[in-house]
């Protein structure tokens, strides 16, 4: 079945130097653009990511620190990804926990701010692991009947991803082909950030996720505990959930001082 776009729908894949999104960094992005006409748009670039590779990672992608020494900083690249980006939906697999915050991450250090939050995204693991609880290699034969080559290549992986969607909305016929319909059902809950820190209550007011506040309203623990705060800003925690709580700390004063919005 072939998906039914208001929009372009970008799935995207990252090979990384490790798993944690504050700190590492892309070696690779691979994204496949699809148009509501159907037309295909293929972008892979490997990237210099200006730090090692772990051993661990460099064993699971297959590239090295010497694979990258001539390639493009993602500072270098970043304006040709996001103008290839922008005006589309999003979709990838496992995308919500690691691709969608990574790449925030990466466009932060270079004072691009691409809001992720305005996009739609799919994340076609979650649809998978709702409907089946099995990896990308067995979706793509359990939906597609095929095996996947080159796994963990980031082009590999996402036209695989694209393949399976596809064949997710032949199998299930409960599954609508509406992008709105499947951004939501495949989130697991509705987060602030990307990683999960800070979420919504079901007054639609943020509260902590973690630590020793969690469950709180991001604005009283702010407000009888400043230096909590400041601790957050000090820490190894993601640019964009220290992004959106610092927006949350100025909201009272924006509220005084709209000018300031």
């Amino acid at each position: 079945m072939e998906l039914n776009l208001r929009n372009p729908i970008a799935f995207f894949d990252l090979e990384t130097t490790g798993i944690n999104v504050a700190s590492d960094r892309i070696v690779e992005i691979s994204v496949l653009k699809v148009d509501p006409s159907g037309s295909e748009e293929l972008l892979t670039q490997r990237i210099n990511p200006t730090i090692p590779i772990s051993e661990e990672a460099s064993a699971i992608h297959g590239i090295s620190n010497d694979d990258l020494s001539d390639k493009p900083t993602f500072a270098e690249f970043a304006r040709k990804l996001a103008n290839f980006l922008e005006g589309c939906d999003f979709a990838g697999y496992n995308c919500n926990k690691f691709d969608i915050p990574l790449l925030a991450e990466e466009f932060l250090r270079v004072d691009l701010d691409f809001d992720f939050k305005k996009h739609k995204v799919i994340d076609v693991q979650v649809i998978f692991h709702k409907m089946e609880q099995r990896t990308l290699s067995a979706a793509y034969k359990f939906y597609c009947n095929k095996k996947l080559e080159n796994a963990h290549s980031a082009e590999a992986d996402i036209i695989a991803t694209y393949e399976v969607l596809k064949a997710q909305l032949d199998f299930y016929s409960n599954l609508k082909n509406d992008i709105d319909y499947l951004s939501k059902f495949s989130s697991h809950k509705k987060t602030v950030d990307f990683v999960g820190r800070i979420v919504y209550n079901q007054k639609g007011e943020e509260i902590f996720n973690f630590g020793k506040h969690k469950g709180e309203k991001v604005e009283d623990v702010f407000n009888k505990e400043p230096s909590y705060y400041n601790w957050i800003m000090n820490g190894d925690f993601p640019l964009f959930t220290k992004k959106v709580l610092t927006e949350i700390k100025l909201r009272p004063i924006n509220k005084v001082h709209p000018e300031n919005e």
